[in-house]
């Protein structure tokens, strides 16, 4: 299963979207063992929303999506 994710920090008021194979180890890496790069300049972030997908093809076209101009005008609507 690929799961899409869409994290978000009260702390700057940012949105992040990515999607992986391993949810809990990648919100880690997000959070705490990357020393560098965007994430880990907005920490903290928390899940706000996600969604599972059967192929890999799925969840890169659903990322893609969310980020486009109507996919970050939705993610502006989900509860944080």
């Amino acid at each position: 299963m690929f799961t899409v994710y869409i994290l978000y920090s009260h702390k700057h008021d940012k949105h992040y979207v990515g999607f992986t194979t391993d949810l809990a180890e990648r919100f880690l890496s997000h959070n705490h063992l990357s020393s560098k790069g965007w994430t880990a300049r907005y920490r903290p972030w928390e899940i706000i929303h996600t969604e599972e997908f059967a192929t890999k093809a799925e969840a890169m076209d659903r990322e893609k999506w969310l980020k486009t101009g109507v996919g970050r005008a939705f993610t502006k609507t989900l509860p944080h």
